[in-house]
């Protein structure tokens, strides 16, 4: 494979090109490099490659013309990748993909980045390999050839050496060990020791899904996972985020129609679906908030008619879902009974289909990572300003962007839990 990697520091890839594999490969042919700059391509005798942004602002931009010369050099086959905060995540797909190729270049930014009408110019791939900042595109490359080069056949010592690796197979790899045995105090598993291949196979396996579940759930989304991979999942002991998650359902204070404050009533799908999204996700505790003493009752025989009794005979699945709530005349109850039940306040944050609040789903799952936290649904036309304020964080709008954002409840309760749980549950 030939790379050709346009930069106007050609010498940042001299000393990575010469250690281990890399060099290697080089020596045996399998990839080979050119290095282009766009300084060679300026018409002033000062090399120029950047100017002063239109609009204003700090930095410099890379100008077009240089870059633009030293691009029509390359092959019109040659696939070309422009590193950039704004591209598609580098992933193994993407790696396996560009190793397909014969001819792949590299073009690196500098600066404040490259004048945007480049890719209007060229057909150009962007492509980031992470969420951080880069002085520019030259490290990026090289995070890239590295990984390419790794799947071109004979670049590794043993091709079977790169399919256990993380990713390789969509799950992280399982721990590695070596000489010693034991060293101060810690030793290799017994099961590396046996010479009991099948075993140790299995060994691996299990350790492989358990890195992934713990350190990188989302991966398990992608990956084709056996009914026994399934079945040691469901198994795992492990602290599930979802257990410092909890709902609650208010019916007072609310705003109707009007905007006045008043009470809702209890409604049979709410109370079934939320429950059950409760009972899915591993939640700690779903709590429906109503001072109406009726409505407490009437709440209480639904629940025990499915818990206890001929419904939760006739449904047991339903029973398991409905155990998960608690009913309580006010939302200070539902704080009272977690902080009993856990040792701590929750902290408690609303959803508005009205108020774009600050925090993102990811922000609640941080959190769980540190305490509990209750999360409020309002019936009616939403939570009174009384509990808007108690709250102090209110949890971004499902569709915030959209000029319609009326779902119902128990379809906002889904959509959230999902999204904050929805790679982090057993």
């Amino acid at each position: 494979m030939h790379f050709y990697i346009l930069s106007i520091f050609p010498e940042f890839f001299q000393s990575p090109l010469r250690c281990g594999l890399l060099a290697k490969a080089q020596d045996k042919g399998l990839i080979n490099f050119s290095f282009i700059n766009p300084r060679d391509f300026t018409q002033d005798r000062h090399r120029i490659v950047d100017d002063r942004p239109y609009g204003g602002g700090p930095g410099m931009v890379m100008m077009l013309e240089p870059l633009s010369r030293a691009i029509e050099t390359l092959p019109r086959t040659c696939r070309k990748i422009l590193l950039s905060p704004k591209g598609k995540p580098f992933n193994q797909d993407m790696a396996k993909s560009l190793a397909l190729e014969s001819e792949v270049a590299f073009i690196c930014g500098r600066y404040e980045g490259i004048d945007a009408r480049i890719e209007n110019l060229y057909d150009l791939e962007p492509v980031s390999v992470g969420d951080f900042v880069l002085n520019g595109g030259e490290s990026a490359a090289l995070c890239l050839v590295e990984s390419i080069s790794r799947l071109i056949p004979g670049f590794m010592g043993k091709e079977e050496s790169f399919t256990d690796e993380s990713f390789a197979t969509g799950l992280l790899e399982h721990p590695h060990y070596t000489r010693p045995e034991v060293f101060q105090g810690y030793k290799v598993p017994d099961v590396l020791l046996s010479g009991n291949h099948k075993e140790i196979a299995l060994w691996r396996r299990r350790k492989a899904l358990e890195e992934t579940i713990n350190l990188r759930p989302e991966l398990l989304d992608r990956v084709k996972l056996s009914g026994t991979d399934i079945s040691y999942l469901k198994d795992l002991e492990r602290i599930r985020l979802g257990r410092n998650l909890y709902l609650a359902l208010v019916h007072y204070p609310v705003l109707n129609k009007n905007g006045q404050i008043g009470t809702t009533s209890l409604t049979n799908l709410d109370i079934h679906d939320i429950a059950r999204v409760s009972r899915t996700f591993g939640l700690g505790g779903y709590y429906i908030c109503t001072p109406l003493k009726d409505q407490q009752q009437l709440a209480a025989r639904l629940i025990k008619h499915w818990v206890s009794g001929p419904g939760g005979e006739a449904n047991p699945d339903r029973a398991k879902a409905l155990e998960t709530i608690t009913i309580c005349s006010y939302l200070q109850d539902a704080v009272s009974d977690i902080a009993e039940k856990t040792g701590h306040r929750p902290k408690i944050i609303v959803t508005s289909a009205r108020e774009v609040g600050h925090l993102a789903c990811e922000d609640v799952r941080k959190l769980l990572e540190q305490e509990p936290v209750l999360l409020v649904f309002g019936t009616g036309s939403g939570l009174s300003s009384e509990v808007m304020n108690e709250a102090g964080s209110t949890l971004r709008p499902i569709a915030y962007l959209s000029d319609y954002n009326h779902l119902s409840v128990r379809s906002a309760a889904s959509i959230y839990v999902d999204r904050i749980l929805g790679d982090y549950f057993a």
